[in-house]
């Protein structure tokens, strides 16, 4: 791990444990856009066993199927504090996991379904993000992300790279990440994708 990459995690993980007793606040615009109705394909789509990546303070728990076998990780200690609470309180057997998807420690091939929602949008170094992924995902598993991406309208990508620096500043998100690009790039073979709020917002699952 070199200076930059180890910096950026730090910078992440201090932003991240700030906004975290009012990160459900924050993002209650966006949920209205029918984030938790997207949220809730996780109950018929994830199984085996299972990583959440980026758990935050724990917005999927309440869609995790029953029973599930499932490890979630992030690197904010102030996120996975209020993600144990969630747990708790809707009584999900969660093994949580301050971690970096950059750097995963986890054996090759340990994981049936990978899964974040919103995730890569802050990820430092998305494509080596993924790889991990790619690298601990077993050869018949599969990953779900629901992310948020440029736009492939022109304007408006133009748009959302000049707003970027912005929207980093505050949230700690990039609105202008190619995506779909970063998850081949890494590897993967895209089985589906949908468009769930324009082009922006996506739904994907891919294979190995």
């Amino acid at each position: 791990m070199n200076n930059d990459t180890t910096t950026d995690i730090t910078r992440a993980r201090k932003r991240y444990d700030r906004i975290a007793p009012f990160y459900d606040f924050m993002e209650t615009p966006m949920e209205a856009l029918r984030f938790n109705e997207w949220r809730s394909r996780l109950r018929e789509k994830v199984t085996g066993r299972a990583l959440e990546v980026g758990v935050g303070t724990g917005k999927n728990m309440a869609y995790y199927p029953l029973g599930l076998d499932v490890t979630a990780i992030d690197i904010s200690p102030g996120m996975l504090k209020r993600a144990a609470k969630r747990a708790a309180l809707l009584g999900r057997g969660v093994e949580l996991m301050d971690m970096d998807v950059q750097f995963l420690g986890f054996p090759d091939h340990s994981f049936d379904t990978v899964f974040a929602t919103f995730v890569f949008c802050s990820v430092p170094d998305p494509v080596r993000g993924l790889r991990e992924l790619h690298r601990v995902i077993k050869p018949e598993g599969k990953m779900i992300l629901m992310e948020h991406m440029r736009p492939s309208n022109p304007v408006l990508g133009i748009l959302f790279d000049v707003l970027n620096p912005v929207v980093v500043r505050i949230m700690g998100a990039n609105i202008n990440r190619r995506t779909m690009e970063n998850i081949r790039a890494a590897g993967w073979r895209v089985a589906k994708e949908e468009h769930l709020f324009s082009d922006v917002v996506r739904w994907v699952e891919a294979a190995p």
